[in-house]
């Protein structure tokens, strides 16, 4: 009889701030929720009160990509048309990869076990773009062209993006701890923030779009079988542009001192 698996959650470290547009961001949604505006390239838009946000997989989908290509990982498993991740196929690959226990594997694979890292859906913050002059309700529409390389045609056609200066908040990046490994990639996950930070967010990054920075970080740290809340003394930098490398650390030992000092 085989031996079911054993799950001990010992704590949770949550990550709240802001992110600031700082050039126009796009993240697209279908093509047929903005009829009335015509524009060929929609952002997704909350169904209820129709305010562009940004998902929460479209973040987290953005940290695993950069934390790919930065750890090397192989690209072996295809989740649709022309994309590829990286998932680890067996326990101990699993064990030993920069990625997987961060960003789970599908629960298909032998190797699964519940995902460490959770990011919400991050809702725009209207009062920031008040006194925007916007196309459309909290957009503007970016005008490109596509040129034949060969007859030199033009093909126009229309992007909707949230300008540059909207904020969305608030941010909600959790990452579960069960064992103290776990510590350690929680540097990871700051790290890829970083790296996303440093690239673009969303769509047409490579033609200026979707620059972004993570601000007014705050960091909880959440254990023990009361499940109390404990924040740091002093604080870390609420940018995370000011983030170096002595933070991480000192992140991590305040963590493993809440969460995992009463089980040496």
């Amino acid at each position: 009889m085989a031996m079911e698996k054993s799950v001990t959650l010992a704590g949770r470290v949550i990550i709240t701030g802001t992110i600031v547009a700082k050039s126009g961001l796009h993240i697209g949604g279908a093509a047929g929720a903005l009829a009335i505006g015509g524009v060929d390239m929609p952002v997704i838009r909350d169904p209820v009160t129709q305010q562009p946000y940004i998902p929460g997989s479209s973040l987290r989908g953005k940290m695993r990509s950069q934390w790919e290509k930065l750890t090397g990982a192989e690209q072996n498993t295809s989740i649709g048309k022309q994309v590829k991740i990286h998932t680890c196929s067996d326990a101990s690959n699993y064990n030993q990869c920069r990625v997987c226990p961060i960003y789970g594997v599908t629960g298909d694979k032998p190797a699964s076990f519940p995902t460490r890292l959770l990011v919400r859906d991050i809702p725009l913050v209207p009062s920031s773009l008040e006194g925007a002059q916007t196309d459309l309700p909290y957009t503007e529409v970016k005008w490109e062209a596509a040129i034949d390389r060969v007859t030199s045609a033009a093909t126009p056609r229309q992007i909707e993006r949230v300008p540059a200066g909207a904020v969305f908040s608030p941010m909600e990046i959790v990452f579960n701890l069960y064992e103290e490994k776990d510590v350690e990639r929680l540097k990871d996950v700051i790290t890829a923030m970083q790296l996303v930070e440093d690239d673009y967010l969303g769509g047409h990054g490579s033609r200026g779009s979707g620059k972004v920075a993570f601000e007014e970080l705050a960091v909880v740290c959440k254990a023990g079988e009361e499940y109390k809340a404990h924040s740091p003394a002093d604080g870390f930098p609420s940018k995370l542009s000011e983030w170096t490398d002595e933070h991480k650390n000192k992140l991590s030992e305040w963590v493993r001192g809440i969460v995992f000092s009463k089980k040496e």
